[in-house]
């Protein structure tokens, strides 16, 4: 299938460029804002173009136990689902990451806490970005601003999902997952056999034939010892994250007096804000995290030392200014700017925001 032009919502695209990038399965369970990903998938029917399976699990817990099992043979698997449904998750998701199992998760996060609202947010950074289940591991997390970026990323996080053995995360939200843009489609990717997956993916449980061991999937071992090696493994494959997948945009940072930090749908609102403070003659640059782990704490660090202040906005209380900070080290004033509950904040709030909590003092 050759490459498209189509108008989609996110949500609709980033489950059509799962099928194309040759995914095998998808578990799931429908939960707003993020619906039209199962729904979508239903309809298409992958099964008929490429043999994926698609299949709506009994509850969230049951679909990221599927992941977990199918993740283990090989296979492209994914879920996705929103905030709620996330935090049912965390256990599997947790056992997935300590086990070295590739999958790709989406969270479409909506508001909270709780069961919140439908409507958009992003106060699902935290558990996003420092865990989110038990025990010390990361996801890579990917954070489209754009219906183009979620169908472009659910590709690179089966890469990266692959390349780390681990679960990676794309943290959309409700404005992504619900707008509707133009998005190109790349071209469809075949699945792969049993056997080329046995032999590009040696720990896959897909057969055991008499010239290796067993492969055995598991996050238990108690040995202490063992499972003290086993962390610092894992540790020594975040820190190589850190220093090989960082991603990130900036835009009109020359020669800013003032800087925006702000990721998804904020960062899309930071642009509109960054002319209308240019209309009142205020310099202000955006640098637009798109890894929001591994963080761009190193580029962030290298502007504090460029600008007179910086604003970290976002539709939360306030969660990304303490990587923010930390990357600044108290070397220039950091400030937050939010909107709460699924509030989406307007440009021009986020200039007056700016001039009060920055420029202002």
């Amino acid at each position: 299938m050759a490459k498209e032009l189509k108008l989609m919502k996110g949500n609709e695209a980033i489950a059509e460029a799962a099928i194309r990038a040759g995914s095998d399965a998808y578990f799931g369970y429908p939960i707003t804002p993020q619906s039209e990903v199962i729904e979508y998938l239903m309809a298409e029917k992958p099964h008929e173009r490429t043999g994926m399976v698609v299949l709506q699990a009994e509850s969230e817990l049951a679909a990221i136990n599927m992941v977990y099992g199918a993740a283990g043979t090989g296979k492209k698997v994914w879920t996705s689902s929103s905030s709620p449904g996330i935090s049912l998750k965390q256990e599997g998701i947790s056992y997935i990451a300590g086990s070295e199992l590739p999958c790709v998760i989406v969270n479409v996060v909506r508001g909270g806490p709780g069961l919140g609202t439908i409507q958009p947010s992003q106060a699902d950074y935290f558990q996003a970005t420092k865990g989110g289940g038990h025990g010390d591991y990361h996801l890579l997390v990917l954070a489209p601003a754009s219906v183009q970026e979620m169908a472009d990323f659910i590709g690179d996080a089966f890469d990266l999902a692959f390349k780390y053995r681990g679960p990676v995360m794309i943290l959309s939200d409700g404005v992504i997952g619900q707008m509707m843009e133009k998005v190109y489609l790349k071209e469809q990717v075949p699945r792969l056999s049993d056997d080329e997956i046995a032999e590009k993916y040696p720990w896959a449980t897909i057969g055991k034939p008499a010239s290796r061991e067993r492969n055995i999937i598991t996050s238990l071992d108690l040995d202490s010892s063992k499972m003290e090696l086993h962390n610092i493994h894992l540790q020594s494959k975040y820190r190589q994250m850190e220093e090989e997948e960082v991603r990130f945009e900036k835009i009109n940072c020359d020669d800013a007096d003032y800087l925006f930090v702000a990721y998804g749908s904020s960062a899309r609102i930071c642009q509109k804000s960054i002319q209308l403070a240019a209309e009142k003659g205020i310099k202000v640059g955006l640098l637009r995290p798109i890894t929001l782990f591994p963080f761009p704490k190193k580029q962030i660090s290298e502007m504090a030392d460029k600008v007179k202040g910086i604003l970290s906005v976002e539709m939360s209380a306030g969660q990304m200014i303490e990587d923010v900070k930390l990357a600044v080290n108290g070397r220039v004033k950091v400030e937050h700017f939010g909107r709460y509950g699924g509030i989406i904040p307007t440009p021009a709030e986020v200039v007056d925001a700016l001039i009060e909590k920055i420029i202002g003092e």
